[in-house]
């Protein structure tokens, strides 16, 4: 007989509903895992390789191991994910470090672990129509990004201050996903974009474009992905917090040694066959932190680089931007 046989029989036998509703709420009680608290996490693009690990976390039952049940949700760039901490809509946000500027501007949240490193993710692809030919004709043209403030936006400035060209060089169109930027580029509203390497690959395997530019080399000293906290998670769920990001970085070692279930997991979030996201997962693996503590030479670089992009006035405290209390062994 199956559990839920067990059950109804005990139901029918029970002589007062009263009975019943006990059976019931016993075997309710028995299916939550003892302390799991939900911890709402939002993730600043869907099908990016950088924020799987909080899918292979939940999936694997890492987080559960911790006391905690992820709640995910996706949005369409840095900007909508501060938007949503700002809202009280999630409690983690999973981001850039170029969105560190908007702490400085007043959004309640703080810095609470450095999740990646150099850019590698990131691919700039063009058309095949010849538009585009090398990184030289990229000079006044326009390349659809995600959001103002991300981390798409500063290569783009990045680019145009290495050639010279000061950094409005290149026109930066603003457009949301990787998804709408590769649809908006088909239709000739700008002449390339910046998309994650999976949406990059499957472009040009799908004949559509090539790869034009890509950044590991042109930033070492950086912080692509932070994972950021609410004042308010601060502030009210500080253990929490803490059990998150163990639970982070137990996952950062599991992935590190179990490649083909990490494989598995990505390629149905990214959209990628398995030959692709082996090969993204041997690119990508070498960006993610061991242990999530803030490289002063990066914090230094995206202090600079706020004021050069005229996203503040003045280059901020990083100090007041982040926190490394919630770091395992701290």
């Amino acid at each position: 007989m199956t559990r839920l046989s067990r059950i109804e029989s005990a139901c029918r036998g029970a002589r007062r509903l009263a009975g019943c509703l006990a059976i019931l709420v016993g075997v309710a009680v028995t299916a939550i895992p003892a302390g799991a608290e939900t911890l709402r996490v939002g993730k600043a693009g869907r099908d990016a390789f950088s924020f799987v690990p909080v899918d292979v976390g939940m999936r694997t039952g890492i987080f559960k191991n911790n006391g905690l049940d992820i709640e995910i949700s996706s949005f369409g760039g840095d900007a909508r994910v501060q938007q949503a901490m700002a809202a009280d809509g999630i409690d983690i946000g999973l981001g850039s470090g170029p969105g560190l500027a908007f702490i400085a501007k007043g959004s309640p949240v703080k810095g609470i672990a450095a999740m990646a490193g150099p850019p590698l993710l990131f691919a700039l692809v063009v058309r095949n129509d010849d538009t585009v030919k090398t990184v030289d004709d990229l000079k006044g043209r326009k390349i659809g990004v995600s959001t103002v403030g991300s981390v798409t936006s500063w290569i783009v400035s990045e680019v145009s201050r290495k050639k010279g060209w000061g950094l409005d060089g290149i026109e930066q169109i603003t457009i949301g996903d990787d998804a709408s930027r590769i649809a908006a580029l088909k239709i000739k509203s700008f002449d390339a974009a910046i998309v994650n390497l999976a949406v990059a690959l499957n472009y040009v395997q799908r004949g559509e474009g090539r790869v034009l530019l890509r950044f590991g080399d042109l930033v070492k000293d950086f912080h692509i992905h932070v994972i950021f906290a609410t004042d308010k998670a601060i502030a009210d769920k500080p253990d929490t917090l803490r059990r998150f990001l163990k639970g982070w970085f137990e996952t950062m070692a599991y992935m590190r040694a179990n490649k083909d279930k990490t494989v598995a997991i990505a390629m149905e979030i990214m959209g990628t066959d398995a030959a692709t996201t082996a090969a993204i997962y041997d690119e990508l693996m070498p960006m993610f932190s061991n242990h999530g503590r803030f490289d002063p030479k990066a914090l230094a670089v995206l202090q600079r680089s706020f004021v050069e992009m005229k996203t503040l006035p003045q280059e901020p405290d990083m100090s007041k931007l982040t926190t490394e209390a919630f770091l395992p062994n701290k």
